[in-house]
């Protein structure tokens, strides 16, 4: 049971930050593209990243605050969801192009945040 408070505290951190990051990228950002979306999931990935590969591998995590941080914050913060529901708006608003531009920036930069996370933390492990 509680598990499941650390995973709702660290989704509700996760959600503000992300509403209030995804919204702040459209003040110096154009509207026309899901930015936003796309700063937070790279963010995200990477976060997640270096706690798999790093806090997670060198057992500086203990198992509620993996769990706070892994499901809670960073599944909270993530917003793949929030992703395909942009992507099919743009598809149904006929911006094909910037659909697949959103498709594909947001899995090679997620990706990229992943590897990089693994990177360093063999650099600093």
């Amino acid at each position: 049971m509680l598990n499941y408070i650390y995973i709702g505290i660290g989704s509700a951190i996760g959600g503000m930050l992300r509403f209030w990051l995804s919204n702040s990228t459209y003040r110096v950002l154009p509207v026309n593209f899901p930015y936003g979306t796309l700063i937070v999931n790279v963010i995200g990935s990477f976060i997640l990243g270096m706690i798999v590969f790093y806090f997670n591998e060198k057992e500086l995590l203990n198992a509620q605050l993996r769990i706070f941080l892994s499901v809670g914050f960073c599944g909270g913060f993530t917003t793949f969801s929030t992703f395909s529901l942009e992507t099919m708006s743009l598809f149904r608003d006929a911006q094909y192009l910037y659909g697949f531009v959103n498709v594909f920036f947001n899995l090679v930069l997620c990706f990229l945040g992943i590897y990089i996370a693994f990177l360093i933390s063999k650099l600093i492990g």
